[in-house]
């Protein structure tokens, strides 16, 4: 999900491992990362999930955490099926 500016109070540093954190709660997290794409920054929690509904319920729970800490976009979720990724 797309970041933009931090809630008062909030360290840079805090963001990703508590959106990882509401993560790891019902799920294992395999990665965890910060980027830049097409000039946005981002972070990424890679997780697993038995099915579609199970991965979207845990991304809702990771968005509203991250929420709480900063402006964020809505979150993507996507699947590995094969090498490529697609959105669900």
């Amino acid at each position: 999900m797309t970041v933009g500016l931090l809630a008062p109070g909030v360290a840079p540093e805090e963001l990703l491992p508590a959106a990882a954190g509401a993560a790891a709660e019902t799920t294992t997290v395999e990665a965890k990362d910060v980027g830049v794409r097409a000039g946005q920054a981002r972070i990424r929690v890679r997780y697993t999930a038995a099915d579609d509904g199970e991965a979207h319920r845990i991304a809702a729970v990771v968005h509203e955490t991250a929420a709480r800490l900063a402006e964020v976009g809505a979150p993507g979720v996507t699947l590995r099926r094969g090498g490529r990724w697609i959105s669900v």
